[in-house]
């Protein structure tokens, strides 16, 4: 004689049901969204794992929301990034190629601004880890040396050297107008 399944769904795992939100969480959310994202864009080169990134360490600092918040949310939440766009980056398959045609920004009258950002951010892809954040960081962000350096981990003179490495790099990448000074193709090999 077989038997019948259950009717009652089985859990592995009991219900959680008392999860809050931290007090003072979603506030610092909407009011940091913007500021997270475009630090992302710049350090990863890229919309979707710009979102990514920044989702990936407001999870992380959620559990201990209670010990930052009346500190240095922010900066926890940017050294947060930082760290892990790092590890990401150690782990990413780089044999991926960024297609040459990019999304409609939809901004009437900024296509410059647009077409320079991109521009911007594209030479910042062909910088090394450690010096597209310093430059991020430092220049896109407008941080101070020593903001930076407690953001990444870093001495204050590791922050100058890798800021010095990577503007030579991207006056080699870019024309003195902001243009390109060779092709993406001639600048990859």
């Amino acid at each position: 004689m077989a038997t019948e399944p259950s009717a009652q769904p089985v859990y592995l795992v009991e219900e959680v049901t008392d999860v809050r939100e931290p007090e003072g969480l979603r506030e610092f959310v909407e009011a940091s969204s913007p500021s997270l994202l475009r630090t992302a864009r710049r350090l990863t080169g890229d919309e979707h794992l710009a979102h990514d990134l920044v989702q990936a360490a407001l999870a992380r600092c959620w559990p201990k929301w209670e010990q930052i918040r009346d500190r240095s949310p922010e900066a926890y939440v940017r050294t947060t990034m930082v760290r892990l766009q790092a590890s990401w980056w150690q782990r990413r398959w780089r044999g991926e190629v960024p297609t040459e045609v990019l999304p409609d920004a939809g901004s009437p009258g900024g296509e410059e601004a647009v077409a320079d950002r991109d521009l911007l951010g594209r030479a910042l892809q062909h910088l090394p880890v450690g010096q597209r954040q310093v430059v991020v960081l430092r220049y896109v962000e407008d941080r101070s040396v020593d903001e930076v350096a407690a953001l990444c981990g870093i001495a204050p003179g590791t922050v100058k050297s890798q800021s010095a490495k990577g503007l030579a790099a991207l006056r080699v990448l870019l024309d003195d107008e902001g243009r390109p000074a060779h092709d993406d193709e001639e600048v990859a090999r």
